[in-house]
């Protein structure tokens, strides 16, 4: 595989484009927004009461509005305990260079095991709190890095490879997060399987000892450069670890992972592409856009400049598309739907997530006049973080006990 960050030969680089992600979500609301969809309609007048609802949440969060942007390293902050300080002495005497590969591999193997883990689920930590979704399943991950779980080299136990994620199965994951039928978890083979496929691909990218830290070092052109790019982060991303994501769709008898079908999203949709293989496809890539948000601080951290950070979408899950669900935007036209069990596939959720996309957008700028700051000041990844993700979650503490979402996916913890 080249390490080139700008292949575009690749049959499926249309649909790797956060810009092909936007412009077919925008196409498949403006459809819902003409009262065609056989699944929802869409009332504008809610809007402006989630705008408030997120800019006083996050106020209330973050007073001075310095606002960390969205990323697996806020859940590493779970109980207010600031567990970076660890592993910055663990690293202490690395190069910046080191320092951020370690980073990457912890950032790496954390998210791809971040998917729903269920109501029931929590996990306990040595002498701290308990934990419970995506916050339970940071604080596990962190912990499991910290002890080597991921290195096939105890002398080296910072680090994840090729050879000791190829045997990660079911038990090793039910382990590191404490599952048992008492404390059940949803997803483990699901989530084994995915990093089991992480570690095949990178043997073939460079044998055994081959690390998901190789992202940087393709990024960064092994030191030379000192910027780069949101667009280029997600498409590295999308293109080193393409192989890994086999529940999604097939494109062209390529996996495409997180991409999907629908009526809506063509060559009409205004992107641009008129290329009859990619017409039709609407692309999400949300676990790989939460990585690459997640990858923003650790390159920062590293001194690589990023830029074009609103190039990435809003991510289209539970929290931000349980809020324009449960604030009344989003409007089932079958009330009974919210009880159904979906599969990503549908095209309910399809054009949920599709929806949820564009509207995260809009919400922003309305979001950004009420805090008085510019799409540079507040970014997208910020909005998120502030934002529509813990408004999401409040809304569904409201409304439902246990906060859970208001709609219900089989999903085997690969996509959601």
């Amino acid at each position: 595989m080249s390490e080139s960050t700008q292949d575009t030969r690749h049959p499926l680089e249309k649909l790797r484009d956060p810009g092909t992600v936007r412009a077919r979500c925008r196409a498949v609301l403006r459809a819902v927004d003409s009262n065609v969809s056989e699944h929802f309609r869409l009332d504008r007048g809610a809007l402006p009461a989630v705008a408030e609802r997120v800019a006083a949440l996050t106020l209330q969060r973050f007073p001075d509005l310095r606002i960390p942007y969205h990323s697996r390293w806020r859940h590493f902050e779970a109980g207010g305990v600031d567990r970076k300080p660890v592993l910055d002495a663990l690293l202490a005497t690395a190069s910046l260079a080191e320092a951020a590969r370690t980073r990457f591999d912890l950032t790496v193997v954390s998210v791809l095991l971040d998917a729903g883990a269920g109501p029931d689920w929590k996990y306990t930590e040595d002498g701290g709190g308990v934990y419970v979704r995506s916050e339970g399943l940071g604080v596990a991950s962190w912990h499991a890095f910290l002890r080597g779980v991921f290195s096939s080299s105890a002398a080296e136990p910072l680090r994840a490879d090729a050879a000791a994620l190829e045997k990660v199965d079911s038990a090793a994951l039910r382990s590191v997060f404490q599952a048992s039928p008492s404390n059940p978890m949803v997803g483990l083979e699901g989530r084994a399987g995915l990093l089991q496929r992480l570690g095949a691909a990178l043997r073939k990218e460079g044998g055994a000892g081959a690390r998901p830290a190789l992202l940087f070092d393709r990024l960064t052109r092994h030191g030379m450069a000192t910027e780069t790019s949101a667009t280029q982060i997600l498409g590295e991303l999308l293109r080193t670890l393409g192989p890994i994501w086999t529940s999604g769709s097939q494109v062209q008898g390529l996996p495409a992972g997180d991409v999907w079908p629908h009526r809506w999203a063509g060559a009409a949709c205004g992107d641009g592409s008129e290329d009859p293989t990619t017409a039709g496809w609407v692309p999400f890539h949300k676990l790989s856009q939460w990585l690459s948000y997640s990858l923003l601080e650790p390159l920062q951290w590293a001194g690589i400049g990023v830029t074009g950070l609103d190039a990435l979408s809003g991510l289209p899950e539970y929290r931000n598309g349980g809020l324009l669900l449960d604030a009344g935007v989003l409007v089932p036209r079958d009330p009974r739907s919210l009880a159904k069990t979906w599969k990503p596939k549908d095209d309910f959720i399809i054009e949920w997530r599709a929806c949820t996309v564009a509207l995260l957008d809009e919400v922003a700028v309305l979001v950004r006049q009420r805090l008085g700051r510019s799409a540079e000041e507040l970014p997208l990844a910020c909005i998120l973080e502030g934002g529509t993700w813990a408004a999401g979650r409040q809304i569904a503490g409201e409304k439902r006990p246990g906060g859970v979402p208001p709609l219900k996916i089989d999903s085997d913890g690969t996509v959601f």
